[in-house]
């Protein structure tokens, strides 16, 4: 597979690994059961619109990698409300998990893997549905927020 290395979940899998390790320092501020619970409801929660898209790709027989071309625009589900679920998903994960950690420092890779995703891959395929879709795509994205 074409660029393997550079693909959002790889990023995530990143994220989680840096977290973790961060996680392993000497705590400072910690988050303690409480981090446990809200980081366990942010990645309940974040797999409802990760897995709906994913079905919605699959439905539409259309490609979920982001340096394919797509073949429809998507527009129904979580993406009514949001352009980019699947990465608003993998922050949300993110987010709970380094909440898991327990420490603070923990935070640090996820707002790092939100520019990745924002400035690496969504600006990206935004620019590839307007080529691709055109005045569609042009009112999707006027109407659509990019996260949230």
């Amino acid at each position: 597979m074409k660029n393997f290395l550079d693909l959002p979940p790889i990023w995530l899998l990143g994220t989680l690994f840096a977290s973790w390790v961060l996680g392993k320092l000497e705590p400072s501020l910690s988050f303690g059961a409480f981090g446990q619970w809200l980081g366990n409801l942010l990645i309940v929660l974040a797999l409802v619109p990760l897995v709906w898209s994913v079905a919605l790709f699959r439905r539409n027989q259309t490609p979920i990698e982001p340096y394919q071309q797509p073949r429809i625009l998507l527009t129904e589900g979580p993406y009514k409300v949001s352009r980019n679920p699947i990465y608003l998903a993998f922050v949300v994960i993110a987010l709970g998990f380094a909440l898991r950690q327990g420490v603070v420092i923990s935070l640090l890779p996820v707002p790092l893997l939100f520019v990745v995703l924002d400035r690496r891959f969504a600006a990206v395929e935004e620019v590839r549905l307007l080529a691709s879709f055109g005045a569609e795509a042009e009112a999707y994205i006027a109407s659509t927020r990019r996260w949230l």
